[in-house]
């Protein structure tokens, strides 16, 4: 299960909504709610970050792809351990398309963190779900998102 503060998750979507047509995305910090159930996660912060994929084709553009770069994933890696978090997931908009993870999302991913998918249809975000990646890194399994008040 991830828990993400409705004001948090807001801000998310704004930063989703205002990407379009483009896939935005962003970073996850927080911690794990119960040692004894790793997979339930609490959200602290988001990071919004900008969509690092360089164009390449028609059919791999920031309309279908994203790249969170490096750098900021060293970034949210430091401000989450200065803080006593972790980074607990990932978000990306699907411009126009439903929120689940697409083939390339799957080669993407890394077991043991969230994927939050946002579908954003004519510029407003409309259903969201977040996944994890099996170990196997076969296939994703749809966890529980809970927004909070």
């Amino acid at each position: 299960m991830l828990t993400i503060p409705r004001t948090l998750f807001s801000k998310m979507t704004r930063h989703l909504e205002a990407g379009y047509p483009y896939e935005a995305c962003g970073i996850l910090i927080g911690e794990v709610d119960d040692p004894t159930h790793p997979n339930n996660r609490r959200v602290h912060d988001v990071l919004l970050v900008a969509n690092a994929w360089d164009e390449v084709n028609e059919h791999e553009s920031r309309h279908n792809r994203y790249l969170i770069s490096p750098d900021e994933y060293v970034k949210a890696d430091r401000e989450a351990s200065k803080r006593g978090l972790d980074i607990v997931g990932v978000f990306h908009s699907h411009p126009d398309h439903p929120s689940q993870p697409s083939e390339m999302d799957r080669s993407q991913a890394w077991p043991g963190i969230s994927y939050v998918i946002v579908s954003v249809r004519d510029g407003k975000a409309t259903t969201a779900q977040s996944w994890l990646l099996r170990n196997e890194r076969d296939a994703f399994e749809e966890e529980s998102l809970v927004i909070s008040d």
